[in-house]
């Protein structure tokens, strides 16, 4: 029996995938978007190579891991009825971490988060009647609770239907939740809402970029247009897994729903740029919350442009409603069960913020054994070579 995992190739999902095969010893069913076996084993070492080197990988696939090669929003994610029935014979439990986090793509966000949701509890409710579930966890997102303004939400009252949504994310992650809870009323289920995930506490290396060149882009302004004493709820990716796993793992989690974030103890904006400037070197920016206007329709021209000025911009007109709602989410559930509470952003942001610059936003990504350019650690320890000289 398995942990159906979805997600596995994702910035999140590769991370709880890391920690079940190092602290945990299940079989992993893993969903992988791919068209042959090789294609599927290469997507899997781009995602797993920040965790785990290659031979570990190569065991795992050989002793722990069985991937079927589908598409989430496919009926029965296009397998063939035999992988499907082997897939629901074998899952005794199910981690969803699979999302489209487009913020932008009304139809990407339907046909990832509704139709993808749909076929994975319909899976999940096809092994539970045929031998049992142990657990359906769900991924989801603090930002469920729609539009919000200087407050300290608690989980059970995040989602509130007649409250607007700032964008197709939100809106479909919230009815995935409810979803869940009406398709499978008899399994023990546990959401997970993360705020802004944002870099791992442990080491500088990240493989997720588009929230951090958006900072990137805020900290290199002279001018803020926000409040210095506005909260921003950031959580390392490391403490989001750990939680993930742990309470999936745990017989008897206290509560269905946890908020995966920093909650009260939030660092303001003041505390972010002057922890940042110290870092550096620089002097602290001035903040004119009077500007969010105007910086708001600078974004909107430059989103238009070409090149990294543009992109950054882009991503941060996505971004700016959570940056100004001064809202943070009660972490106490998850902090109570864990025994500690997340590191706080400005304990890792300048390592993460100038790896990401040093690297151009992009990881320097290791190809698969044998296929050009791959140079084995070994061989790029003794100094023959490098195995991260090829990007892939």
């Amino acid at each position: 029996m398995a942990i159906f995992l979805t997600g596995s190739t994702g910035y999140i999902g590769a991370h709880v995938a890391s920690i079940l095969l190092e602290r945990h010893m299940d079989r992993l069913n893993l969903l992988v978007r791919a068209k042959t076996e090789q294609e599927a084993n290469e997507r899997l070492w781009r995602a797993l190579q920040l965790h785990l080197d290659f031979p570990q990988l190569q065991e795992a696939l050989e002793t722990r891991i069985s991937v079927f090669r589908g598409d989430l929003t496919e009926p029965r994610f296009g397998l063939d009825r035999a992988e499907y029935t082997r897939l629901v014979g074998t899952t005794e439990s199910v981690i969803h971490c699979a999302a489209s986090l487009n913020r932008k793509s009304e139809k990407s966000c339907l046909n990832v988060n509704l139709r993808g949701t749909l076929e994975v509890a319909q899976l999940a409710r096809r092994a539970h009647d045929a031998h049992g579930l142990r657990r359906f966890s769900q991924v989801s997102t603090v930002a469920v609770a729609g539009h919000r303004s200087h407050e300290v939400v608690g989980e059970d009252s995040s989602i509130d239907w007649n409250r607007s949504d700032y964008d197709p994310y939100a809106r479909t992650k919230k009815f995935c939740e409810h979803m869940v809870r009406e398709l499978l009323p008899d399994v023990s289920r546990t959401v997970f809402r993360p705020s802004i995930v944002l870099g791992d506490s442990r080491r500088a290396e990240t493989t997720q970029f588009d929230m951090v060149r958006a900072f990137v882009f805020l900290a290199g302004l002279p001018v803020l247009p926000f409040r210095s004493t506005d909260r921003i709820d950031i959580v390392p990716v490391d403490y989001v897994a750990e939680s993930v796993v742990a309470l999936h793992q745990k017989p008897n989690p206290a509560h269905e729903i946890y908020h995966l974030s920093s909650g009260t103890r939030s660092e303001r904006f003041g505390q972010l740029t002057r922890a940042l400037a110290e870092a550096a070197g620089k002097m602290e920016p001035l903040y004119w919350p009077g500007l969010e206007r105007n910086f708001s329709a600078v974004l909107n021209w430059l989103s238009n442009s070409r090149g990294p000025a543009g992109r950054s911009a882009s991503l941060l007109k996505v971004f700016m409603p959570y940056l100004v709602w001064d809202t943070v989410f009660d972490n106490s559930r998850v902090v109570a069960e864990m025994g500690r509470a997340p590191d706080p952003f400005s304990k890792y942001c300048y390592p993460l913020l100038r790896f990401s610059r040093d690297q151009h936003f992009s990881y320097p990504y290791r190809p698969w054994a044998g296929s050009a350019g791959f140079v084995h650690e070994d061989v790029a320890a003794a100094g023959v070579g490098a195995a991260r000289e090829s990007r892939s």
